[in-house]
């Protein structure tokens, strides 16, 4: 009787402890499959509603700095081959619920045959002839209004290092002592009255272009920073590292919200407490819809 009941004792310990596998085997399957979840609603979230997007040069100064946090929307224009963050999908032409956008719209743009992101205006749309004449934008023949208004004075860190190969004789010492980059600033107004501040150097080798008509389903994009943008008045690749000339609007990847805020360049990853000094101030909030820049 006493190896029965040893037997029914060793047979019941067994499965107690198979069950006990079993449950954590369960949590554990259970705690993977929400993580997965988790990032599956993260990326579909980022590649079809809104995704952050980084601030990675000075070609969209003034408007935008280099270190600035920016929210993207994806779906303003319809969704295609580039909206996914990773640009995992076979090329395709078109867009699904595709609509254009608007002259002066900021909109991240991929490179036909590349896959890094560039950040531009839109200028031109399908059937516009497309000039620069003496650094001067023409579109439809007819020269865009434009102001010399007073200069930027956009206070110089880490990530804005008014570098002197950029930006020649525009450091200046403001009150304090503080440094500040000088930059000579135009005001364009598009047809439909959008109204954005460019920065002009002085003559560069983008400032006489065209004219090029863009053709159907394409748009040409330009850099505020007009002397120091790569954009679509240069070659695609080395050594001008351009968009090509007209753009297939499939390759425009969402359209440019608002900041959400600005590194100046001067944190450690390492070191938290750096995080907060190296913010700066007043460059969060407001729509870059239509805005000229600082």
């Amino acid at each position: 009787m006493s190896d029965e009941v040893q037997a029914v004792a060793a047979r019941d310990e067994a499965n107690a402890t198979e069950t006990v596998r079993e449950d954590k085997g369960s949590v554990l399957w259970r705690e993977v499959r929400g993580v997965a979840w988790v990032l599956l609603a993260v990326l579909a979230f980022h590649s079809f509603v809104a995704k952050p997007f980084y601030i990675p040069s000075e070609s969209m100064m003034p408007i935008l700095l280099k270190g600035d946090r920016l929210v993207v929307s994806k779906y303003p224009y319809g969704w295609s081959w580039v909206s996914p963050s990773f640009h995992v999908l076979p090329h395709w032409q078109g867009r699904l619920f595709g609509r254009l956008p608007k002259r002066g719209d900021v909109v991240i743009v991929t490179p036909p045959g590349q896959s890094d992101d560039y950040i531009k205006r839109v200028i031109g749309l399908p059937g516009d002839t497309i000039e620069v004449k003496g650094g001067r934008l023409i579109l439809n023949g007819v020269r865009v209004p434009s102001q010399v208004i007073p200069p930027a004075m956009v206070p110089v860190d880490a990530n804005a290092p008014c570098d002197l190969l950029e930006f020649p004789g525009n450091l200046v010492d403001g009150p304090g002592g503080k440094r500040y980059c000088r930059l000579p600033l135009v005001r364009e107004t598009l047809p439909n009255g959008v109204s954005y501040n460019t920065i002009d150097l002085g003559p560069s080798p983008g400032d006489d272009y065209g004219p090029v008509q863009v053709p159907a389903g394409h748009l040409f994009l330009m850099g505020d920073n007009r002397d120091r943008s790569a954009d679509s008045r240069f070659a695609l690749g080395a050594p001008e590292n351009g968009l090509g000339g007209p753009v297939p609007w499939e390759n425009i990847g969402g359209r440019a919200e608002f900041i959400t805020f600005s590194m100046n360049g001067d944190s450690s990853f390492l070191n938290p407490l750096s995080w907060l000094h190296a913010f700066r101030t007043g460059r969060s909030g407001g729509s870059l819809r239509g805005k000229g820049g600082i």
